[in-house]
């Protein structure tokens, strides 16, 4: 069985499909782990992150695609199954591989996403690739990552942004309010904020058929040193 990892709850019904359980971190770490090792222990041996993400490169754009080589954080790095990544690659022709940076709280401002690159030299960041990965590396079960960039380098995020995710993966309507009413000034840029993301859905959906069968015979189980 393959599990999807994914932020938001939307993603999951985005990539949603037979044959595949789903994970959705709703932005805790912990709660995303326990959801991984269930579904490990529940028949899953193949783990791809897959949603969208925030760009750490200038070079990148709203809606551009990445395949991950590699998922690093500060202290530790992860290699994607080497195999399944070029697979993944070959089925999505307009996506670039990139090293992806996991960090455990949402980068808000332009400062947050240079301060990152320069320590990771990473070019997308998430909350739950370095979930993932780690789990996948300690289970010895093969991992890629998908991600769709939302917002890019430059882009600071809105306090009701920052606010925004639920527990489950949702939007929490009434904290989104909230944060409107206390700051009105801020709801041009959440409307950017929201047209950026509705972007990158549009080609997270259009990148879902990586999830269906592969084409060729990737030998999952030789994960070797592939796997750090």
């Amino acid at each position: 069985m393959l599990l999807a990892v994914t932020g938001l709850a939307r993603e999951a019904r985005i990539l949603t499909r037979p044959q595949l359980d789903v994970a959705i971190g709703g932005g805790n770490s912990v709660t995303l782990q326990a959801q991984i090792e269930r579904a490990i222990d529940s028949g899953a041996r193949r783990i791809i992150s897959m949603g969208v993400c925030g760009a750490l490169s200038p070079a990148l754009s709203v809606g551009d695609c990445i395949v991950a080589t590699q998922v690093v954080t500060d202290s530790e790095s992860f290699d994607s199954h080497p195999g399944w990544s070029k697979e993944l690659l070959e089925r999505l022709p307009l996506a670039q591989p990139a090293v992806l940076a996991g960090t455990d709280g949402i980068l808000a401002s332009p400062d947050d996403k240079l301060s990152l690159r320069e320590r990771t030299g990473a070019a997308v960041a998430d909350m739950e690739s370095h979930v993932a990965a780690r789990i996948a590396r300690e289970r010895r079960l093969a991992f890629a990552a998908v991600r769709v960039v939302s917002d890019d380098a430059h882009h600071a995020l809105p306090q009701a942004a920052l606010v925004a995710m639920s527990a489950n993966g949702g939007i929490d309507v009434f904290a989104v309010t909230r944060s409107l009413i206390a700051n009105p000034r801020q709801i041009p840029a959440l409307l950017r904020t929201a047209w950026d993301a509705e972007k990158a859905f549009a080609v997270l959906f259009r990148c879902r058929h990586v999830l269906d069968p592969l084409p060729a015979a990737v030998d999952f189980g030789e994960l070797s040193l592939d796997m750090g």
